[in-house]
């Protein structure tokens, strides 16, 4: 028979879990306001800011019976709890599709034209057509399936929580396969982003071939 003590922790686990499903229902109401229209599809990037590496962006269409618990901004997420939900959307997902555009491409036509861009792209990668996309706050240029742009929409929908969370991990690991390569300018840890480290490596050693050049005039010149 089981001590007051464990019974005790198994109430408390069994009701966290519930909480847990109430706030994960909570983040369909999109998806149920748009359920009879067809496949549903999330879409989020990652890597608008960094001063390196491509920005990348996710496209999930998730079952409509999805039971994916703990999606969220990826951001509001550990780098463990990101990389299981990663591997559970992968396996889960009616379609998934990734979209990049590198440094090159990002200092040629800005970068909110490039999100733009790999947005489009990750929903070209999909297996299946989507009937509705849920874009985090943005409308799309150039596309006809209809959008709902959603402000904080990663935080509202479990599809853009999954395409935020397919994003946020593809792009970390690119970001540690080029620290792999450069060591010296610390991807792995800043993946790109501008720390003080990843500053004072630029000023050192100068910029590499993933430095977007229009984002990191103020610390190395028109190198």
């Amino acid at each position: 028979m089981a001590s007051k003590k464990e019974l005790e922790r198994q109430e408390k686990a069994a009701e966290k879990l519930r909480i847990e499903k109430e706030r994960t229902e909570s983040l369909k109401i999109y998806e149920h306001r748009y359920e009879h229209l067809g496949f549903i599809c999330g879409i989020d990037e990652v890597g608008r800011g960094p001063l390196a590496g491509p920005v990348v962006a996710g496209a999930v269409i998730l079952p409509a019976d999805s039971q994916i618990l703990y999606l969220n901004d990826s951001k509001k997420l550990s780098a463990k709890k990101r990389e299981m939900l990663y591997d559970v959307i992968m396996e889960e997902a009616v379609a998934v599709g990734i979209g990049y555009v590198g440094p090159a491409r990002i200092d040629e036509i800005n970068i909110l034209q490039a999100t733009y861009e790999a947005m489009r792209e990750a929903v070209s990668k999909l297996k299946v057509q989507p009937s509705i996309l849920l874009n985090d706050a943005v409308t799309i240029p150039q596309v006809t399936i209809p959008q709902v742009p959603i402000i904080k929409g990663d935080a509202k929908s479990v599809s853009i929580a999954a395409a935020s969370i397919v994003a946020k991990v593809t792009r970390d690991r690119l970001m540690v396969e080029y620290d792999s390569m450069m060591p010296q300018y610390m991807f792995a840890s800043n993946k790109g982003y501008g720390s003080a480290a990843h500053i004072a490596a630029l000023k050192e050693y100068g910029p590499c071939p993933i430095h977007r050049r229009t984002f990191i005039k103020n610390f190395v010149g028109d190198q």
